[in-house]
């Protein structure tokens, strides 16, 4: 007996900092007046080379995991995040794929209603950040063409470098609030710039 295929079935992917909550690393940045900790993956197309400077920082002015957690622990989600996330998993299934952390992500994921991510973690030893570790080198596009194997359209939206491949990598891409560099270097992927512009966009693409 030959078996058939499942109707395809949709999935949309979201990057997390940027789209759906402030950046993190903006936030410490300002908490703590390093300011160079401003530098954001909108910035540094090299992710390791963005989070060895990271660490740097944080070694010389001995800023602790605690110290990053009460910054986290006063952030809330960008105004109308929730509600275009709720609108989405009320269509079709969402995943977050982030190049954050899990030790950073836990309080926010609670303020978004608990929607499925897939990040990296933190080595953390006597409350200092140590190192990082990858869930895999360039888990966005790995992901998303996992989710394509698997007999899912997927539409993904991001605003920076380290969303580039994922966007590539899905059916349809979206930039959404993006700098002008990057819609520019990256102009196959349309930009959007609100969520009732982005969830437009995705609805019409699924």
């Amino acid at each position: 007996m030959t078996s058939t295929l499942a109707p395809q079935q949709t999935l949309v992917t979201l990057d997390l900092e940027g789209v759906m909550v402030p950046e993190i690393w903006i936030a410490v940045a300002e908490r703590t007046g390093v300011e160079a900790l401003r530098r954001t993956t909108r910035d540094e197309p090299d992710y390791d080379v963005l989070m060895r400077g990271r660490l740097a920082l944080l070694e010389e002015h001995g800023l602790s995991m605690s110290t990053i957690t009460d910054v986290i622990a006063g952030l809330e989600p960008m105004q109308g995040a929730r509600a275009f996330l709720d609108e989405l998993r009320a269509r079709t299934q969402v995943i977050i794929l982030s190049d954050t952390f899990e030790q950073f992500a836990a309080p926010l994921m609670r303020q978004l209603g608990m929607p499925a991510i897939l990040c990296h973690q933190l080595i953390v030893r006597d409350d200092r950040i140590v190192d990082y570790a990858l869930r895999m080198p360039d888990q966005k596009r790995h992901a998303v063409e996992a989710f394509r194997s698997l007999n899912y359209r997927v539409v993904a939206a991001g605003d920076s470098y380290n969303d580039a491949a994922m966007l590539g990598a899905a059916d349809a891409g979206f930039w959404f609030h993006a700098p002008d560099a990057i819609t520019a270097q990256f102009p196959q992927f349309g930009a959007t710039h609100t969520y009732e512009e982005l969830t437009a966009a995705i609805l019409g693409a699924l």
